[in-house]
């Protein structure tokens, strides 16, 4: 199957109930309209969606086809402690920090929920018995020890979860999911999240033809990286490797962000794709000021 055949079917089945019209099904799958009548012509011969009152609906052949690209699995990472978020951080894990009422990584458990992946695998390591409490809206949950969260950066909780990144997002469970849309059912190709900026002093891609060439602090039009990713069958089998090598065999290999090990070290290995996303669609909270601003219930009572 063709990536913007899949596209245009995974769209009209997260609307298999209501359908859509030629143009929305072509804005929803990020298809020009002339590209996008020839997919659905494609399509339609193949069986794989129909129309009924000018409306594009897909067939149960059609959801068949896209089941070999379904996510098996969500990895987050969550073992961290969290220092630029201090004080507040000093009695709470990061990711169980409010935000409006809510705690920061329930806005990614909704969103894996939303998306129907069956398997939640959470990497936790400082003050793990908190996130427990996970367990009564979230009962999915597996859990993993990382005892090495102290003295190694989040490499190590990767490294802990490598054999089950086949067909699995990898996710930072700092991250405030403002679109739950960003986590799908349906995966085509490894890909990370990001943002097109024309400038930016984070962490970035530089990208061509949609797929990422480096990985980069700061640059010119580039990609804002947000740390959630998708990883195929074949190329998780390859992070087996690679993560054994680089935490347990290269020089400083405890001190790497994991996402150097695919994307720096190996890179020769992997052919990642961006996949693009808006800035409002996902709320990074690196320090406590940015929490004051995001949630101004820190600032009044000085927490």
């Amino acid at each position: 199957m063709k990536q913007n055949e899949f596209e245009l079917l995974c769209a009209l089945e997260r609307k298999k109930q209501e359908g859509l019209f030629l143009q929305s099904a072509a804005t929803e799958a990020k298809l020009l309209t002339e590209e996008a009548v020839k997919v659905i012509r494609e399509l339609q011969q193949n069986k794989l969606i129909e129309c009924r009152e000018d409306k594009l609906y897909i067939t149960e052949k059609g959801v068949e086809q896209l089941e070999p690209y379904r996510v098996k699995r969500a990895v987050i990472i969550a073992a961290g402690f969290g220092s630029r978020m201090l004080p507040i951080t000093w009695n709470t894990p990061k990711p169980l920090v409010r935000v409006h009422g809510k705690k920061i990584v329930e806005t990614l458990l909704d969103a894996i929920q939303a998306a129907e992946i069956p398997e939640v695998i959470l990497v936790r390591g400082y003050l793990w018995e908190q996130f427990d409490q996970l367990l009564y809206q979230y009962p999915n949950i597996k859990f993993i020890q990382n005892d090495d969260y102290e003295q190694a950066n989040n490499v190590s909780s990767v490294y802990m979860a490598r054999h089950l990144l086949e067909n699995a997002y990898v996710c930072e469970a700092d991250l405030y999911i403002n679109n739950p849309a960003v986590v799908r059912k349906y995966e085509y190709a490894s890909n990370y999240l990001g943002v097109p900026r024309p400038f930016t002093d984070d962490w970035c891609f530089q990208t061509k033809n949609g797929y990422i060439e480096k990985l980069l602090i700061g640059g010119e039009n580039v990609h804002h990286m947000y740390g959630i990713s998708y990883w195929t069958k074949e190329d998780g089998k390859k992070l087996v490797s690679c993560l054994e090598d680089a935490y347990l065999k290269y020089p400083e290999g405890a001190r790497l962000y994991w996402d150097e090990v695919p994307l720096k070290l190996y890179i020769d290995q992997f052919h990642v794709q961006v996949r693009p996303c808006k800035m409002e669609d996902i709320i990074e909270i690196d320090t406590f000021e940015e929490l004051q601003k995001v949630d101004p219930m820190y600032k009044e009572t000085g927490i």
